[in-house]
């Protein structure tokens, strides 16, 4: 899972960049610094400005290893990821696409609002990942947000300690359910 403070950018892959190589260089290490700053624990968000026709793999094995350098926790993108075999373990992507190339990939924008498949985040929101999708946790949650995860696996332990013995069977799962039931009123 990745649990962060949002870096943000935005990418474009399909074409050659129309500015100089000069700045499209000091862009990307602009980039990076906007990734290496900011609030901790930190994810990144990218937005391929191509989609839905993105075919630049920005996410890869020398992405993922700077990225994971740098301390963040992991990535979220509408674009392209490759070198599945090849990238660090402990730095999740959820990605909009596999693919091979990383065409013309280039950063475009830093550190503004983006889109992600209909999720809007901004910069230093705060985001949950894992392999089910992406969210924003709005900042007024936040200081809940430990006692509501606590209620959650507390009260979930009440039918899943009994489900996991050998000897469950349906009437401790009756027994269990009413519990159960009895702690979410």
């Amino acid at each position: 899972a990745i649990v962060g403070f949002v870096r943000t950018a935005k990418i474009s892959g399909l074409a050659p960049p129309n500015e100089p190589a000069d700045v499209i260089r000091a862009r990307r290490m602009d980039y990076f610094r906007s990734m290496a700053g900011g609030r901790s624990p930190a994810a990144a968000v990218v937005e391929d400005v191509d989609y839905p026709n993105c075919i630049a793999g920005w996410w890869g094995e020398v992405h993922v290893a700077v990225h994971k350098g740098l301390g963040l926790a992991g990535a979220v993108t509408n674009g392209v990821m490759r070198d599945l075999d090849v990238m660090d373990e402990g730095f999740p992507v959820l990605a909009g696409s596999i693919g091979p190339s990383h065409g013309f990939v280039h950063a475009v924008e830093i550190g503004t609002p983006v889109n992600i498949m209909g999720m809007r985040v901004a910069q230093d929101e705060l985001i949950h990942a894992d392999r089910h999708g992406a969210l924003v946790i709005p900042a007024d949650i936040i200081p809940v947000l430990k006692a509501a995860i606590e209620t959650v696996i507390s009260s979930e332990e009440i039918v899943l300690g009994p489900a996991r013995q050998p000897d469950f069977d349906i009437h401790k799962l009756e027994e269990a359910w009413a519990k159960f039931e009895q702690a979410r009123t």
